[in-house]
């Protein structure tokens, strides 16, 4: 597999930046911070989405930005394959909007899917891809740093070994699973085994014999039995049918006879009825005579001639008019009433508000007063405090008459002395770091010259440079060492001056706020000033005004005494005229007495003609029920003549003798007889079911045998299965151990060649053992930094060989990917780097991509790639440049 392409769009630092990436050594070059990392992050989570990110989605999205783009190509076995990933941004949740895998075999969406397909493709998810081909930042040592069994579980999930102790675990839980199983059976096939036994030991065909001998001769004594019930019941049914039809007559009888005393009860109430209301009729007609003498009287009273409905309506008319007369005057004097009544009021209110309202101005004449007085009091506080300020201004102003600068310079003054101290702070800080540095040069080339020989290569050390220098490196030092205590002195100097323009900057500071608080003072004397005057005046207008409305107040209440006045004379009208209206009500009283009698008189003739049309209804309604009645009495004579009752008593004699033979055959002979037939039933059933249960129980016997003969082969067979996968993978995994550790041993000597240490050592494990050229054997964390970081390098490279030879042609391995390898590297294990790199791309792997900032692997790169930050916008960007030789970069340094 390799990278053709990556393209992204607002991912982390990159606002949009595309990159080819071509076989060979690609090495991405920049500055600490510049983005470098990102570009690498981008094609690991084109692969594997979330699963490749340390953090949250929502960090893959530049800030600011609410979508990212990633778009990886890259060829693997033949084809070629194209991922786009597009993340969307919502508030502070970050989604993937789309994830599309396009390849020879057809296009695959969606974000798990991608993810499992090249884990499919690549045979590695994200975790075997780091642990095999990416070597993360800050991650060199993480191989060397887990323990044995973390160690044998990451090689042996890439080396497809992981598979087989999968397999095996699955054949020995299968294994334990049938040893449940068959232990089971066993005891299932024993039980049955004994309840065969003991059902084989019963005579349960001659029980089954017998039983159903008895039950043919209790169903022969049940038939009679039934057969004599059913001629019983036939007798029984005619004696009924019998008292039935005569019951049906007696009833047809008794309700004639009924209706014929009600008929005779209803025409004697009716006639009853008739006479009372004929004498109701002559009480309507006294009563009307005597309302004949009221109506005279009622007309006497009301000075009418006639009691007609003209009449009565045209006194009430001359009424009305009069009433109307009478109403429009007294609704005239009650306005004219109210209307004085309200002035009177209203002018009373307005004199009491213009009252109110003196007394609130003199009040108010009082209040401006007292604050003037409270004014002028403050304002001779504010002229002292003035006073006073004046006096510290002219003091600070004294302060900086001998003084580098003027007042208000004092705060640029301090930025130069610090500015100057720190200079002299940063050149004490790099003249002391030289100083370290020369005094371990000086060091290193005396404990050579104490040694006599090179512990590297052995050769002796005399007129070697390193030895004709020191005398050159003691002068140096003791020069490093006065620099050092003249910029000691100088630092001390400005130091001083930095704390003297401090000082002033403080007296400059207080100055200032002493100037604030004088413009302060000033603005309150001119305000109270101001106060006291306006106040003063304000008074004096206060209390004309309250004057003025004093004198207003009495001519108002003078006012509404006069029109108070109006209002009684007014009110002895208004009562007149309701007194004539009361006179109009008596004369309306007398005329609504005349025609409530007249009314009266009506209602009386009208009921009385009532009553005589319902007298005559209940004649007419008694008339057609003597008709009825007359039929009524014919049908009961026709219906006494047919009842017999000598024909009654016979049948009834009958039903007795026939319902006591149903009762005792029913209640007690068939029950019990039934009771002990289906006991014998149940017997014969449960002896037929015993039978059944035996049949059953030998097929299941042979079933079961046959079942356990089954599981036995299949415990036989898994537990060879599961021997065998184990025995495999020990044996592939020690063949795995011994070419790793021959290829990580081929890598050791390359990198660590002339050194101290001679070879590595694998066991079945994957324990590491360093051994030194004396034969002391080392534990790979007793080496130093430098030495781990080159000691993991060499084994992720020959992890990385054996998977790439084991199966490459099948599934080639991903690009080879350091992420900033020398970060804990010295300058002399970082050429040792660049033999690895060399050796690796000799070996047949296609394409290495290395992140660093270190300018000494350029000279690896068959392509040069720079990244650049923009400090202005925090964007990253990337250029190819022409990738200069090893020995170039060297030469350079």
């Amino acid at each position: 597999m390799r990278f053709t392409r990556i393209a992204i769009r607002n991912f982390k630092p990159y606002e949009d930046a595309e990159l080819d990436l071509r076989d060979g050594v690609t090495v991405i070059h920049g500055v600490n911070g510049s983005g470098k990392s990102s570009l690498l992050e981008a094609c690991f989570f084109a692969l594997y989405g979330s699963k490749a990110l340390a953090g949250p989605l929502e960090d893959v999205v530049t800030t600011g930005a609410d979508d990212a783009e990633i778009a990886l190509e890259f060829v693997h076995d033949g084809g070629e394959y194209r991922i786009d990933r597009r993340i969307r941004v919502s508030g502070d949740r970050a989604t993937t909007a789309k994830c599309v895998l396009e390849g020879p075999e057809g296009t695959v969406e969606g974000a798990r899917d991608v993810r499992r397909h090249v884990a499919s493709l690549l045979r590695m998810d994200a975790e075997a891809f780091v642990n095999c081909a990416y070597v993360q930042q800050g991650e060199v040592n993480k191989l060397i740093n887990a323990t044995p069994s973390q160690r044998q579980d990451m090689i042996d999930d890439l080396l497809q070994l992981g598979k087989l102790e999968t397999y095996r675990e699955r054949a020995g839980n299968a294994r334990l699973g049938v040893e449940d199983v068959l232990t089971k059976k066993r005891s299932v096939l024993e039980d049955v085994e004994s309840q065969i036994e003991a059902k084989e030991d019963a005579d349960l065909h001659a029980t089954l014999n017998a039983l159903e001998s008895e039950l043919d001769s209790l169903d022969e004594d049940i038939s009679n039995y039934e057969d004599q019930r059913d001629k019983a019941k036939s007798a029984l049914d005619a004696a009924e049918a019998t008292l039935d039809e005569h019951a049906e007559k007696r009833d047809r009888l008794d309700e004639i006879e009924a209706t014929i005393e009600d008929l005779t009860a209803k025409i004697s109430a009716d006639e009853t009825k008739r006479d009372d209301l004929s004498e109701r009729i002559r009480e309507l007609d006294a009563a009307a005579d005597e309302l004949e003498s009221d109506i005279d009287d009622a007309l006497a009273r009301a000075d009418l001639d006639d009691a007609s409905d003209e009449a009565i309506a045209d006194a009430r008319e001359a009424l009305s008019e009069r009433e109307a007369e009478l109403r429009d005057d007294l609704s005239e004097a009650r306005t004219r009433a109210q209307a004085f009544e309200t002035q009177a009021e209203r002018l009373a209110e307005r004199a009491d508000d213009l009252e109110s309202r003196a007394a609130e101005k003199r009040e108010a004449a009082d209040a401006d007063a007292e604050t003037a007085a409270e004014a002028e009091r403050e304002l001779e506080s504010f002229r002292e405090t003035r006073a006073e300020l004046r006096s510290s201004l002219d003091d600070a102003e004294a302060r900086f008459e001998d003084a580098p600068v003027e007042l208000g310079e004092a705060a640029d003054l301090l930025e130069e002395r610090r500015e100057a101290r720190s200079d002299a702070r940063e050149s004490l800080a790099e003249t002391e770091t030289e100083l370290k540095n020369a005094r371990e040069r000086l060091a290193e080339a005396e404990r050579l010259r104490d040694a006599g020989k090179c512990p590297e290569c052995g050769q002796p050390v005399e007129g070697s440079p390193h030895v004709d220098a020191i005398s050159e490196r003691e002068a140096a030092v003791e020069s490093l060492e006065a620099d050092r205590e003249s910029l000691e002195s100088a630092v001390e100097s400005r130091s001083a001056a930095v704390e003297a323009a401090e000082a002033l900057v403080e007296v400059e500071t207080r100055a200032s706020s002493q100037r604030d608080r004088l413009d302060l003072v000033d603005e309150r004397i001119a305000d109270r000033e101001e106060t006291v005057e306006s106040r003063r005046e304000a008074a004096a207008e206060k209390r004309e005004a309250a004057a003025e409305l004093e004198a207003e107040a009495e001519e108002k209440r003078e006012a509404a005494t006069t029109q108070a006045e109006r209002a009684e004379e007014v009110a002895e009208t208004v009562a007149s005229l309701e007194s004539d209206l009361d006179a109009l009500g008596d004369r309306r009283d007398r005329l609504d007495r005349v025609e409530s009698v007249v009314d009266a008189r009506a209602e009386k003739i009208d009921a009385r003609d009532r009553l005589r049309e319902k007298r005559e209804t209940l004649a007419e309604v008694n008339r057609e029920r003597r008709e009825h009645l007359r039929e009524r009495r014919e049908r009961r004579d026709e219906l006494r003549e047919t009842v017999d009752e000598e024909a009654v008593e016979g049948a009834r004699q009958r039903k007795q003798k026939a319902a006591a033979y149903l009762e005792r055959v029913e209640d007690e002979v068939l029950p019990e007889l039934r009771d002990d037939r289906d006991e014998l039933q149940s017997r014969v059933g449960g002896v037929e079911a015993e039978l059944e249960q035996l049949d059953a129980l030998r097929e299941r016997r042979e079933h079961l045998a046959e079942r356990v003969d089954a599981l036995e082969s299949v415990h036989e067979e898994v537990s060879t299965l599961e021997s065998t996968y184990g025995d495999l993978r020990a044996e592939l995994r020690q063949r795995n151990v011994e070419v790793l550790e021959r290829m990580l041993n081929e890598t050791f000597d390359l990198v660590y060649a002339n050194d101290a240490y001679s070879r590595i050592r694998l066991d079945g494990e994957y324990g590491l053992t360093v051994f030194q050229k004396d034969g002391t054997a080392l534990e790979p964390e007793q080496l130093s930094g430098g030495e781990r970081a080159l000691f993991n390098l060499s084994l992720r490279c020959a992890i990385y060989r054996l998977l790439a030879e084991g199966i490459d042609g099948a599934a080639p391995l991903p690009p080879l990917i350091l992420d900033e390898p020398t970060v804990f590297l010295d300058d002399g294990h970082v050429s040792r780097l660049v033999d690895l790199v060399e050796d690796m791309q000799s070996r047949g792997v296609k394409q290495i991509l290395i992140v660093s900032h270190d300018d000494k692997l350029v000279g690896a790169a068959d392509d040069l790639v720079r990244v650049e930050k923009n400090p202005t916008t925090n964007r990253s960007t990337v250029e190819r440049t022409d990738a200069p030789t090893i020995e170039g970069a060297l030469a350079d340094d």
